[in-house]
């Protein structure tokens, strides 16, 4: 079975959701902070299942074609979305470092916090 991969969107706000606790399935220790996320892993499980099927044809959209059973241009499409998806989630990511920083020099912020707010996005 394949684990459920989390909705990085809020169901109530729909702002960016975080990663604040991980547990061991051995023993069930958990550890609770504040934990970074790859890029990827914030896009829609579609996007990141392309993502797969593209890497392990080594890039190529006429093998991903064939594979799939879908036309060269539908493959074309999808990856055009996939690069959107990437380059909106980028821009975010700056985006949120710029509103942490504004508020570091308005005050209403400690650089600490700061720091620790810019090192988990």
């Amino acid at each position: 079975m394949e684990p459920k991969t989390p909705n990085a969107e809020c169901p109530y706000c729909q702002q960016a959701m975080t990663v604040s606790r991980m547990t061991c399935h051995a023993c069930q220790i958990a550890v609770e902070a504040t934990f970074p996320t790859a890029r990827l892993a914030n896009l829609p499980v579609e996007h990141q299942r392309f993502i797969e099927i593209f890497v392990l044809a080594s890039g190529s959209l006429k093998e991903i074609a064939e594979q799939t059973g879908v036309s060269y241009p539908t493959v074309r499409s999808r990856l055009d979305k996939v690069i959107a998806a990437l380059r909106e989630e980028i821009g975010r990511t700056q985006k949120t470092k710029g509103s942490i920083l504004d508020a570091v020099s308005a005050g209403k912020l400690s650089a600490e916090t700061a720091a620790q707010l810019i090192k988990a996005i």
